[in-house]
């Protein structure tokens, strides 16, 4: 006897193919390589391909938005739900607002083929910190050859009578910066091919490495004879070491007074961003230690208003 089990049909996402978005969105590149660096990460991790969930961050101009750069964000399973931890969130929030003060939460991301009923449960989450983020899917494993990106806007629509909170996907196009085009001109030319292609500024690297590793040889060439010299080792010849001497004396960058200013000046602007950071870092201790010890007053203070009612 055999029992026919029926799977329980997965619901509908989308809206009505004549629902048309609200704003338009661009993108960076940034935006999908750090999504990109985040999946690769936990998967090797893991050691298996896992979901991963993030924020996006950016500027908002009436109806237009940028959306520029993102965070991962931390979440648990409980039941096959995803709970967001929104405790991260807020201290990401924080972190990322003492760097990028003029940057926005605009939405958030995750990985896979499309959306899901999952996705709209994520997306209820988000929703209390923004009421209408925009929603970014990344599919990794994706055969074909354009960008595996699909931006998505919620709406609210009756299906059966009922409100319901579905997804349209949005238009988006692609906004860079000079920094942006050199590092993803670095990554795609620097990546495995046949014709060993390299970037302008691998290249470039790559020369500087060259003169340094040189420079350094001959150095210590000069710097080995002149030691044998010394010992006894190998005989005196005055024109060898008249040229080394020469040499010497034709680096005069390391003892004027601009190459100090300018090496000490260098040498004060580390220093400073060092000392920022551990300021920043503890204030921000300071700030956690005070909201602490005012919630412990606040709580005795009460303790001691609540007796004094009762004698």
């Amino acid at each position: 006897m055999t029992m026919e089990i029926d799977e329980p049909i997965p619901k509908n996402v989308m809206a009505a193919s004549g629902t048309t978005g609200s704003v338009s969105v661009s993108l960076h590149p940034l935006v999908i390589m750090n999504i990109s660096e985040h999946w690769t990460r936990i998967r090797a991790q893991e050691g298996s391909p896992q979901q991963v969930i993030g924020a996006l961050i950016g500027k908002q101009r009436g109806r237009n938005l940028e959306i520029m750069n993102s965070f991962e964000l931390l979440f648990d399973r409980i039941e096959n739900s995803i709970i967001i931890d929104k405790d991260y969130y807020n201290h990401k929030e924080q972190q990322f607002k003492q760097v990028f003060s003029d940057l926005d939460f605009l939405g958030w991301y995750t990985t896979g083929d499309g959306p899901n009923e999952s996705d709209i449960q994520v997306l209820k989450q988000i929703c209390e910190i923004n009421e209408s983020p925009v929603f970014l899917k990344l599919n990794p494993q994706a055969r074909h050859t354009e960008l595996p990106v699909t931006m998505y806007e919620s709406v609210i629509d009756l299906v059966s009578g009922e409100a319901t909170m579905l997804f349209v996907e949005l238009p988006f196009t692609l906004a860079t910066e000079e920094a942006e085009r050199i590092g993803l001109d670095h990554m795609a030319r620097m990546s495995s091919n046949e014709s060993g292609e390299s970037s302008l500024v691998a290249e470039h690297l790559q020369a500087q490495y060259s003169a340094i590793k040189m420079l350094h040889s001959r150095v210590r060439l000069i710097l080995d004879y002149v030691r044998a010299v010394q010992a006894g080792k190998v005989p005196k010849n005055h024109e060898i070491l008249r040229e080394a001497y020469s040499l010497c004396h034709r680096l005069p960058v390391l003892n004027s007074l601009t190459f100090r200013t300018e090496y000490y000046n260098q040498c004060n602007d580390v220093g400073l961003m060092t000392y920022l950071g551990t300021l920043t870092k503890g204030c921000n201790t300071i700030n956690q230690f005070v909201n602490k010890f005012n919630i412990l007053y606040d709580r005795q203070g009460m303790g001691r208003r609540m007796r004094g009612l009762f004698f």
